[in-house]
This record gives structure tokens, C-alpha cells and sequence, in this order.
């Protein structure tokens, strides 16, 4: 299965930690009973554990759920742990926190002043 997700409506993070022995009946439940939110609507929900090196992401494709798994063999993810809390991403926040940064960039590159010649 390969899908372009850069196209999907909604990017959901669970903040806090989600016990990863859920599966997608599981965290589809948490999704809905928990947070008020459909599962079955065009997003991304991630999901993370304790030892913040994996993460699980569910998605419904319009036939069934699809379920990744990522295991990360050298780092931790930078996740928010505000228990019992769901943040919408941005398609640039969710790359941030895939590559290991923080979705809360503190600064930006300062813009160059221009120089009148």
C-alpha cells in the first residue's frame, strides 16, 4: 500500500502516552470515545508510548483502517505530553516531528536586511 498523505484533511496528534498494544479496533475506540473525533474521516491520528522511540499511525483509506508501526533504532520523538489532550498538525509540524524536532519551533531564520546600494 503506498498513499500520498499529503493530501489528508487532518493531521491529529494524542499527546501523552497511548498504551501501543492497542490495535487499529483500540485506537480507533480511543479516537472516537475519548477525543469526539471520527476515525473514519480523511486524517491521521498518531499515537505514541512511554519510551517515546515508536509510534503507531491509524488511517482509514475509505475501505478499512491502516495501521503504521515505526520502531526508531537511534533517537526519541519530541512528543508533547499533555495527558488526555489531542493537537491538529500542520503538514510541517508532522514532518518536524518525524524527523526528531519539536513542533514547537522556538525561532525561524531571521530575514536578511536589505541593503540599499
Amino acid at each position: 500500500m503506498k498513499h500520498d498523505f499529503t493530501t489528508v484533511e487532518n493531521i491529529y496528534i494524542i499527546c501523552g502516552k497511548t498504551d501501543m498494544r492497542n490495535g487499529i479496533d483500540g485506537l480507533a475506540t480511543l479516537v472516537q470515545d475519548s477525543y469526539n473525533l471520527d476515525p473514519y474521516s480523511d486524517s491521521i491520528f498518531l499515537f505514541c508510548g512511554r519510551q517515546k522511540d515508536r509510534y503507531k499511525c491509524l488511517y482509514f483509506d475509505g475501505d478499512g483502517f491502516a495501521l503504521l508501526y515505526k520502531r526508531i533504532d537511534n533517537g526519541r520523538l519530541k512528543w508533547p505530553r499533555n495527558e488526555n489532550e489531542v493537537q491538529q498538525l500542520t503538514q510541517q509540524e508532522l514532518r518536524w516531528l518525524l524527523e526528531g524536532l519539536s513542533i514547537v519551533q522556538s525561532q525561524s531564520i531571521k530575514k536578511a536586511r536589505r541593503s540599499l546600494f
